[in-house]
């Protein structure tokens, strides 16, 4: 007997949608960002180009769906711990451990790539940039801003740190070496951001 069932369009559509996710984002790890092309993803999506436009407005908005998909597929893979910051009580190994992973996540093209693409994209596109930001930085730096408000209450810091400041003196230093490669990126420098920050620089 033949199957008379209408085709699911949902699945198929999220088939078409995940095969463009893979394609962007090899096709931006191969080529890199200014080589890729809406015809090119189509091509490797196995899509018409027309299925791109109707769901993104620019390479640039499929990239930072695809990445944000790779991040919550990340996420999901690691379950809870990738949602919260640690707080063992120890407020310097906390922020060790969470940098160094930082760090790992930075030098791995897989993420690497996408993120400077959509990083200076950002910069010349306003809309994307404030919805890169929203999407995927603050809630990583909500998570740091409530592990500090944790070590605030417990005493760890000072009673009067603002902790939206004190973030940026581990995510921000971090960030510039990164993004500008004004130097290596390493376990041993994250260690030492922290260091720094908790300790200050003058002599004790």
């Amino acid at each position: 007997m033949a199957d008379t069932r209408t085709p699911d369009s949902t699945r198929r559509s999220e088939r078409s949608r995940r095969a463009i996710y893979d394609a962007a984002l090899a096709l931006v790890g191969e080529l890199g960002y200014q080589r890729t092309t809406i015809e090119g993803i189509a091509a490797r999506a196995g899509v018409g180009k027309q299925t791109i436009y109707r769901w993104w407005p620019s390479k640039a908005a499929v990239l930072l769906e695809a990445f944000v998909d790779l991040n919550q597929q990340a996420a999901d893979a690691l379950g809870e711990s990738a949602r919260t910051f640690p707080d063992t009580g120890d407020l310097a190994a906390d922020l060790k451990r969470v940098l160094r992973a930082t760090v790992d996540e930075l030098v791995d093209p897989t993420y690497d790539i996408p993120t400077r693409a959509l990083t200076a994209e950002g910069i010349v596109d306003a809309e994307l940039g404030s919805r890169y930001v929203d999407t995927l930085l603050r809630p990583a730096l909500q998570l740091y801003a409530d592990r500090l408000v944790a070590a605030r209450e417990a005493g760890h810091v000072r009673a009067d740190v603002d902790p939206e400041t004190a973030l940026e003196l581990f995510t921000g230093p971090l960030t510039h070496r990164w993004l500008l490669r004004t130097a290596p990126l390493t376990h041993a420098y994250a260690d030492r951001l922290v260091d720094y920050a908790l300790n200050g620089l003058a002599p004790r």
